[in-house]
This record gives structure tokens, sequence and C-alpha cells, in this order.
């Protein structure tokens, strides 16, 4: 096999790659071979076809796939003798091939760039903290009283904010009824969420056997489009009226949960409340380290991998685009500026990508089986009834597979690093930290 480099400016290489038609030829032969000793036809007992009829009947089909194979493999020994990294799949482009010449084509790839590692000790983060308190749990106690709420029949009066009107509606668009506008026997909260904005604000007021016409517009953002961003107009008829009865938040109330009394309630939801700011602590410091590697990252990055990463957010935009869903930050934005933001958070992301996986490259850090098959479990509880289905998929897909352990690996760089960095501790209220997990 003849390689000859032709091109080799930043991180895209490309060779000219010649296999010789003896090669060629000796492969193709001895896969005609391997099938004329199982080929069976009338005249002739089997594995004695004459040759020429084996390559008659199989020969183009057989070079096609002798072609194949000798690429994938001198594409293979040209990665493996140039020390490559591939950073996106090769590209391979044929040149010439005549039957019973030599095969010559191109090999065009795109490598990974050479990372220099950090100065971990160099990168200094605070790790916000908060506590749960009293004021927290009480708040949440309450929270799940009021979710517990059980609705009792009330004396026909006019509706107050609060209260649930039952009722049947029917919604009309420029005078006609449209798929999902209407409801019978509808338990509504007044003023409650759930509904289109304005809807339940205007129930405040009817009395049961009442019937009002309302007016409402559905957002531009409205999951249906034949609806998203239409006045609508809605015929509502109040047919009984219910209060809320909110239980006490006592030992019942716990018991009536599964525990044993409101002192386990209370740990239980103190638990859950840290575990959850934990959670926040975690998502507010990655950020902050994420953004250090970021500032001192500056490889120039694979375009191949840059472009395939906007193409997935691009997608996810234009939907939006069509949906009018685009966000505060984003409305008002034109087209090229849109992508040029959003090329933009590609490249940082690969950059980022391509940074953590050589830090645990160099560094030793994997994912052991247990990890994996912990990760493949907690998918498979997912999916109760098909959990042979689940696991079969994992096993047969070793892309999905990836998916699982990809995540696991980041968090283990993610550990490593934070070992190593200087990083300081600060108590903050909850809200706070809230507000700093979200700008993450």
């Amino acid at each position: 096999m003849q390689v000859t480099e032709v091109a080799n400016e930043g991180l895209k290489r490309a060779y000219s790659v010649v296999v010789p038609a003896s090669s060629i030829a000796a492969e193709k032969d001895k896969r005609l071979a391997e099938l004329a000793k199982d080929m069976k036809m009338p005249g002739f007992r089997p594995g004695k076809v004459p040759q020429k009829i084996v390559q008659a009947r199989y020969g183009q089909a057989v070079m096609g796939e002798v072609l194949e194979a000798s690429v994938q493999e001198a594409t293979g020994k040209v990665v493996a003798d140039h020390n490559l990294r591939p950073a996106v799949q090769p590209k391979v482009e044929l040149v010439k091939f005549d039957d019973g010449a030599d095969l010559e084509f191109r090999l065009d790839v795109e490598v990974l760039p050479e990372i220099p590692m950090p100065d971990f000790a160099g990168i200094s983060l605070t790790r916000l903290k908060a506590g749960v308190g009293e004021e927290q749990i009480g708040k949440t106690l309450t929270s799940i009283a009021e979710r517990n709420a059980g609705l009792q029949d009330a004396e026909p009066r006019p509706a107050a904010k609060g209260d649930v009107l039952v009722c049947d509606f029917l919604g009309r668009i420029d005078g006609e009824a449209f798929e999902g506008g209407a409801a019978q026997d509808m338990p509504i909260e007044v003023a409650g969420q759930g509904f289109i904005p304005g809807f339940t604000e205007q129930l405040e007021g009817m009395s049961p056997g009442e019937e009002k016409v309302i007016q409402v517009t559905f957002p531009e953002a409205y999951g249906a489009a034949n609806l998203a961003g239409k006045a609508a107009e809605f015929t509502i008829t109040a047919k009984g009226l219910k209060t809320k009865s909110v239980p006490a938040v006592d030992d019942e109330m716990a018991k009536g949960m599964g525990f044993d009394d409101l002192a386990k309630l209370r740990e239980a939801v103190s638990e859950s409340l840290q575990k959850e700011y934990d959670g926040l602590s975690r998502l507010a410091i990655k950020r902050g380290l994420l953004d250090a590697l970021a500032d001192r990252a500056s490889f120039t990055v694979p375009e191949g991998m840059v472009e395939a990463e906007f193409g997935q957010i691009w997608q996810r935009v234009e939907a939006d685009l069509k949906a009018g869903r685009l966000d505060g930050d984003d409305a008002g934005k034109d087209e090229a500026t849109l992508k040029s933001d959003y090329r933009g958070i590609a490249e940082r992301r690969i950059r980022l990508g391509l940074l953590l996986s050589e830090i645990g490259r160099t560094n030793n850090i994997q994912v052991s089986r247990e990890e994996m098959s912990q990760a493949m479990m907690a998918e498979v509880r997912r999916y109760p009834g098909q959990e042979k289905q689940v696991i079969d998929y994992f096993q047969k897909n070793p892309q999905a597979m990836e998916q699982l352990r990809s995540p696991i690996f980041e968090e283990k760089v993610i550990d490593f690093i934070l070992e190593l960095a200087q990083v300081s501790e600060q108590q903050v209220a909850p809200e706070a930290l809230a507000e700093a997990a979200q700008r993450a």
C-alpha cells in the first residue's frame, strides 16, 4: 500500500492511498473460492462449480465487498501508522479504480487537537451551601397539606378565589368549536393554575346555575400550533361549588402518607430539602468550574465536531422559532445573529467536552462496570414491564451505553478537578442558592 500525505493544515490531514491491484485480486479470489466450496448448481457436484461460473454469478458483488473492506483496512492502517486521533469519521473519496487496476482513494481526516492541561490549583471557586430551617420545613408541610386537600360541597353562592367550581364549558374560535375546547363536570379552581391565562380568574363571582361567556387569548408559545396566539371565546356553565378542606399538619396527616408520626414526616421533608439544596449547590459550583475551564482553554476545536453540535442545537432553535417559543434573550434577534450566538455555544460545548475527556484520559479516570450496571438498571426501572427489552436494547447498542457512560464520566472528572482546585464554602439562604443555580 502506498500512502502520500497531500495536506496538513491545522487539524486537517489528507492522504492519497493506493492499494495494489494484486492485493485486491488476491482477496477477491479468496472470497470467490470460499463461496465455491458451498455453491450448489444442477449438473455439478457440491463444491465443484467451475470458477468462471462462480465469477459470473458473484464476481460483481464480491468485488464491491472487497473494495469496501480494502478501504476500511487501509484507512485503519493510515490512522494507526500516523498516530492519528480522528475527531470525526474520516472522509473517503474514490479517485480511481478499474477492474484489474490499483485502487486509489483520498482520505481526509480531522484530528483531535493537542490539549494543554490547565493549572487546577490556580482555579478558585466558592461552594454555596444552604441548610434546612424550620421555615422551609413548615412551608413544605403546608404545601403538602394543601396538595392533599379534599373537596366539600358548599351552599350555592358566588365563587371566591380558591373555591372550586364544577363547570361545563365550550370554546370557540371565530365562532367554530375546536378540538380539546370542551369539557363537562370539570372541577376548576377559581384563579388557579393549569388553564389558559385569564381563564380561571374570570370564574370569580359565578354562582352554580349561572352561565357566562369569557374571552381569552392562547399564549404565543402554546403547545398546539393551531391555537397559539388565537383569541377564543368560552361559554361556561357553573353547575356546582366546592371548597377545599385542607388537613391539619399533624400525626394523622403523616400517618395518611405512610409515616409513623409527624416527626418522621418532618425528618423526611428535611432530608428531601437538604438533598435538593445539595443538588443546587453542585449545579452552581459545576457551572463556575466549567466557566473557569472555558476561560483557560484556548485550543482550536475540530470544525466537523462544531458543525455536528451546532446542527443539533439549530434544529431545536428552528422548532422554537416556528412555534414562537424563543426565550426572552433570543426574542427579537435575526436569524444571522441567532446562528452566530449558537455556533459560539456549540464551540464552547465541544471545547469543554474535549478538555474534560482529555483530563479524564490523562488521569486514567474510568467508569466501572458496576457504575454502568447501576446506570442501566436506573433506566430499566423507568419502564416497568419492559425490563428485558430495555436491557437488550442497551446490550445491543454501544451508542446507547455511551450515553449512559458520558454523564457519569463527566461527573467523576468534575470531582477530580474540584479536589485539586481552591474551593471555599459560603453559607447562603436557600433563595440565594436557587438563584445561583438558576443562572447556571
